[in-house]
């Protein structure tokens, strides 16, 4: 079947932005499609943690995000309860508090820049797989009904896909929290720290600066909820339950936005069906606590993006692309439990709110206790699996090393490709010849005795120290993750 289009993306949200980017980059075609019409300057997620803005340093774009947003070094808990995320190893110990739309519009510059086609005002209708290609139905603004095919779909529609359900596919889960209340408002006198968050047990607060004069409010409370998401709250409303939870609603007034809605964890049994894969709020949703949607969806596309590029050019190793599934679901899952975690010790009965901050608070005492959670939260923490056998490097993410030509590693992995790195004079002469289009061998600047070979989203994918670093060894490293030396015709998976 003659395709259209190597790369079918359905949705532009962060994650289907992040993965067309990718595989614009790497040469292969790639058509988003949107259902809206324009990008809404209003928006749920504000929260970019450090291992995202890894990811897009990676590509080139985190000093472009993080000049339209506020660090947030210190993660409040409960309490007197905070999570230092100084501490946190890389260029970026902090949370980054800018609104979806920012980080939307960034990573949409990033796409069109590298040769994506971007569709507003495109919505999926349905689609059909086959042997050797994908049928998506579109409408175009609103016109009939046409037929765009491609070798492979992502869908990054998110909660409510219509590439989800088009596969037929569960979505497993349930609602977890009712009637939270959201609103952007202006504040007369704002609070010292960069977010302020508490929790009673019968209220929940969160006020963060959006950049831009506004303050995003996330508020919740136990009693008097309304039997619809849908109701309408007022101004007083939300202010009597931010003085509740955190004993004053800043001055708060001009509102742009307030908007009720309900929470829910779900998470699809696989991330691949056929010739399409899930990524972001199409593939799990949960709750709010600890700002994990946009990321973790953001570390999807940075999962997928260069495996399917590989496939779609030939040189994938087999299994490589059900390695996402294998690599992302874990994550989506942990991700789930802890948000659930954080979501129950927010909404305690008031009975039991001096004894959680208790806890909370001691925890946090211990420096092993909080660079794990600090480690979950961030994101920082995630490593994949790794075979038997395995140097203890592998599937760790990749330290931002400093390279003996003066560049960063991260700035390295900017063009996509893997890095084959070593101290300088370890790495045997053009050991990593006939793989120019996928590897790069580097030197880093200090004396290390260890090879590793990183992926293209900054992890590492192979390592070796001493005998196990030969010439031989290497190779073998590098035709299990980049394939055959010899660029091959591109095939069907």
């Amino acid at each position: 079947m003659t395709v259209d289009v190597d790369v079918i993306v359905v949705g532009a949200g962060p994650a289907g932005l992040l993965v067309a980017g990718d595989l614009a980059r790497a040469g292969v075609s790639c058509a988003v499609l949107e259902r809206r019409t324009e990008r809404s300057p209003l928006t749920r997620a504000f929260t970019v943690h450090a291992r995202t803005l890894d990811e897009l340093d990676a590509r080139g774009v985190a000093e472009e995000l993080i000049a339209l947003g506020t660090p947030v070094r210190e993660f409040k808990l409960f309490g007197r309860t905070a999570l230092d995320l100084s501490r946190l190893p890389g260029r970026f110990p902090y949370l980054l508090v800018t609104p979806q739309y920012q980080t939307e519009r960034v990573l949409e510059g990033r796409a069109r820049q590298a040769g994506a086609d971007i569709h507003f005002g495109s919505e999926v209708t349905g689609l059909a797989q086959h042997p050797d290609a994908v049928e998506v139905r579109v409408r175009l603004d609103g016109g009939p009904d046409r037929v765009m095919r491609a070798s492979w779909v992502v869908g990054a529609d998110g909660m409510r896909s219509v590439v989800r359900e088009a596969l037929g596919m569960p979505f497993p889960g349930r609602p977890v929290v009712h009637s939270v209340m959201l609103a952007e408002v202006r504040l007369t006198q704002p609070p010292t720290a960069a977010m302020a968050i508490n929790s009673t047990g019968d209220t929940f607060a969160l006020v963060a600066p959006f950049g831009d004069g506004f303050y995003r409010v996330i508020a919740w409370q136990r009693s008097d909820q309304p039997s619809e998401d849908t109701a309408p709250f007022s101004l007083e409303e939300l202010r009597e339950v931010t003085r509740r939870a955190q004993g004053t609603d800043y001055g708060m007034h001009d509102p742009r936005w307030m908007s009720r809605f309900h929470s829910e964890e779900r998470q699809v049994p696989r991330y691949r069906d056929g010739r399409v894969l899930l990524a972001g709020d199409a593939a799990h949703v949960h709750s709010p606590a600890g700002g994990q949607g946009l990321n973790t969806g953001i570390q999807d596309a940075a999962n997928l993006g260069w495996k399917l590029a590989a496939t779609v050019q030939g040189w994938a190793p087999p299994g490589m692309l059900d390695s996402y599934q294998d690599e992302r679901h874990p994550v989506g899952r942990r991700v789930l439990r802890n948000s659930n975690m954080m979501l129950r010790m927010m909404t305690v009965p008031s009975a039991l709110v001096a004894v959680r901050n208790a806890v909370t608070l001691a925890s946090t005492k211990i420096s092993f206790t909080a660079r794990h959670l600090a480690g979950q939260v961030s994101g920082e923490g995630i490593r994949y699996p790794a075979p038997p056998g395995a140097h203890p490097l592998a599937g760790r993410r990749v330290a931002d090393l400093r390279l003996a030509d003066g560049r960063r590693l991260y700035e390295a992995l900017r063009d996509g490709r893997f890095l084959l790195a070593a101290g300088p004079g370890v790495l045997p002469d053009d050991v990593a010849s006939g793989y120019g289009d996928r590897v790069e061998a580097v030197a880093i600047a200090r004396a290390s005795a260890t090879v590793v070979l990183v992926r293209p989203d900054a992890y590492i994918a192979w390592a070796a120290a001493g005998d196990a670093a030969t010439a031989p060894q290497i190779r073998a490293g590098l035709t299990r993750w980049c394939g055959s030396p010899a660029q091959p015709v591109a095939q069907p998976a």
